[in-house]
């Protein structure tokens, strides 16, 4: 499967940045709940692994908090390779807007 990686720096320390990200993923949860399926959340310390499906297609990845960078890495379909660049400027937003 192809994949995915966006990673990103912050201030806010290791400890802040896994509070925020655990409470975005909770969030989106309930917002986006009713368009995914199988999701799936493990966290260990500063990493998340995850996986959903969505319109069919499955999705799985990592998300490690660093005490100055967050990296996301992500397999995805085939077909969705041509969003490629679009889902890495959203996620990319998304961490910066959230990490600000």
């Amino acid at each position: 499967m192809p994949r995915i990686t966006v990673e990103t720096s912050h201030a806010l320390g290791q400890e802040e940045a896994v509070r925020r990200l655990k409470d975005k993923f909770t969030m989106a949860k309930g917002a986006y709940g009713d368009q995914v399926s199988d999701l799936q959340e493990q966290w260990s310390d500063s990493a998340l692994s995850f996986g959903f499906k969505v319109v069919g297609m499955k999705i799985a990845g990592t998300l490690e908090a660093g005490a100055s960078h967050v990296r996301l890495a992500a397999e995805v379909p085939l077909a969705a390779m041509m969003f490629k660049g679009s889902i890495e400027r959203q996620v990319r937003q998304e961490l910066d807007a959230l990490l600000a």
